[in-house]
């Protein structure tokens, strides 16, 4: 056992220790964070502006601060934009996350020197309660890598700007940096096949023992190393044993990752975006993600079958339960207050809080009152995965309501299968059931005869990535919506299909 993994076994359990302190006194917590953004952003542009100075409690401030999603707080956050002091925040930001928003254009998430540690802090403490729980550290000896955007950066009015994994990846530790791949130069190429090409070439031959990213593009790069090299990961990679990854639910993707390593291998799920490193799994024995209420960010919970309603009761972290969908809002040490986030939740533990991210409040289904959300159709495939045997490599549902011959409108599960089953008319059957089960909306309206039951497009290889090439937005840390309440994605995906 080498000197570092010795450390990191050591290290790993003071940061466990300091977790519990906090975790154990959630409400606590928060309150201490929420008091002392307050108290900083008091005399900021925003502050001012809602009589910060007089709000004592988490009544008075939800009385002055309206929830806002980006496009509502877009005329503070273009102040910052141009340039100028203590808006949302004291002083400057260090960083813009640039993002490509569907709404709102380009949108500029700021990342403040309060805010920034606390990404990394995360990142690190994610694997630190790996390694405690499973005595595994073997892994900190070999090479690591993480599928990101180029770490390259523009300025934009003296503040720094670009994709927040770039921007991450000038904050890796020394320690780390002799064991990361890949190189700076490949990292910097835009291009995400090429980049991914690249990659290959340079991770084949090397002690791969921790892989990053969000999975749909991970797989991609599975698949190229496979056919560069002939071989599965795990034969490539022999101490390749642990899977980082965020942004979308893995388990739909499991049942080809493992097909393509060649073996199981533990996981640990995050949940990052530029404005906030919200939560990640802390245990490989517990379901969900520990939710961290000690990192400048002040969260309210909405229970999301309200959220449209004219005034929805805003929660705090004592008052919310296991099982609810919640659309999520935070207030951070970044400058975003009651800020919609877009992201929903659901509590799987209150000793400690710990979420799984169910969905967006925009991805949802409900063209006719059935209210399907992401995590719905994630545990229905995943069961048909398991049940079936077959592997996907991507999948979108969204509801046809033009239909032909006065038939009954359905859902349309359009998917990319690895391999296609042998009796897909089964597997709708079951996915059908699976939905039925989960949603009593969604049975109500196939027993009602309202919607007949969904049905299966399978979809030529590469549809989604040729899609997502399309949209310019291949790779890096894209993902395609899960579920759409309109035809957009779906129409456009039939439409780059072969032609008969």
């Amino acid at each position: 056992m080498s000197l570092k993994s010795v450390s990191a076994k050591i290290f790993s359990k003071i940061v466990v220790l300091r977790i519990q302190k906090w975790a154990t006194n959630p409400v606590e917590t928060q309150k201490k964070v929420f008091e002392k953004l307050i108290s900083e952003a008091k005399n900021t542009v925003f502050g001012k502006d809602h009589d910060f100075e007089n709000i004592n409690s988490f009544e008075k401030f939800a009385k002055h601060v309206p929830v806002r999603d980006y496009e509502e707080l877009k005329p503070y956050v273009e102040r910052v934009v141009l340039g100028k002091e203590n808006v949302l925040w004291p002083g400057k930001p260090l960083y813009f996350a640039k993002t490509s928003g569907t709404t709102s254009g380009a949108k500029y998430i700021p990342l403040t020197k309060e805010s920034m540690p606390h990404h990394i802090e995360a990142a690190r403490n994610a694997i630190l309660c790996y390694i405690n729980e499973t005595g595994n550290a073997d892994f900190v000896d070999g090479k690591m890598i993480f599928l990101q955007g180029s770490p390259e950066m523009q300025e934009k009015n003296g503040i720094k700007t670009g994709r927040l994994s770039g921007i991450v990846a000038h904050y890796v530790p020394a320690y780390l940096q002799k064991n990361r791949l890949p190189s700076w130069e490949t990292n910097c190429i835009e291009d995400w096949e090429t980049k991914v090409d690249a990659i290959v070439e340079e991770t084949k031959n090397e002690d791969m023992t921790v892989i990053s990213g969000i999975p749909s593009w991970v797989q991609m790069y599975f698949e190229k190393l496979q056919k560069s090299t002939g071989q599965k990961v795990g034969d490539l990679f022999k101490n390749f044993n642990l899977f980082i990854y965020g942004g979308v639910n893995f388990e739909p993707y499991r049942a080809k990752f493992e097909n393509l390593i060649g073996r199981k291998i533990d996981s640990i799920e995050l949940f990052p975006a530029s404005e906030g490193f919200f939560a990640f799994q802390d245990s490989q024995k517990e379901k969900g993600m520990l939710l961290l209420l000690n990192s400048g960010i002040f969260y309210e919970f909405i229970e999301a079958s309200t959220f449209f309603d004219e005034n929805p009761k805003r929660l705090t972290i004592g008052e919310v339960k296991i099982g609810v969908n919640y659309v999520m809002i935070i207030s951070t040490n970044a400058g975003l207050w009651a800020y919609n986030l877009g992201d929903t939740v659901q509590f799987t533990s209150t000793k400690p809080y710990r979420v799984i991210v169910s969905g967006r409040i925009k991805h949802f289904i409900s063209a006719f009152g059935e209210h399907v959300i992401g995590k719905e159709v994630e545990e229905a495939m995943h069961k048909a995965n398991s049940k079936f045997n077959f592997s996907i490599t991507e999948f979108t549902v969204a509801p046809q309501i033009t239909t032909a011959n006065v038939e009954l409108p359905y859902h349309e599960w359009l998917v990319e299968f690895d391999r296609v089953p042998e009796n897909l008319q089964k597997v709708a059957e079951f996915l059908d059931a699976e939905m039925q089960n989960q949603n009593s909306y969604y049975f109500d309206l196939i027993t009602g005869k309202v919607l007949q039951p969904l049905k299966i497009t399978p979809l030529q290889k590469e549809s989604f990535q040729n899609y997502m090439k399309s949209e310019g937005k291949l790779g890096g840390q894209n993902k395609v919506p899960r579920l759409s309440n309109d035809r957009k994605i779906a129409d456009a995906l039939l439409k780059i299909q072969p032609q008969n």
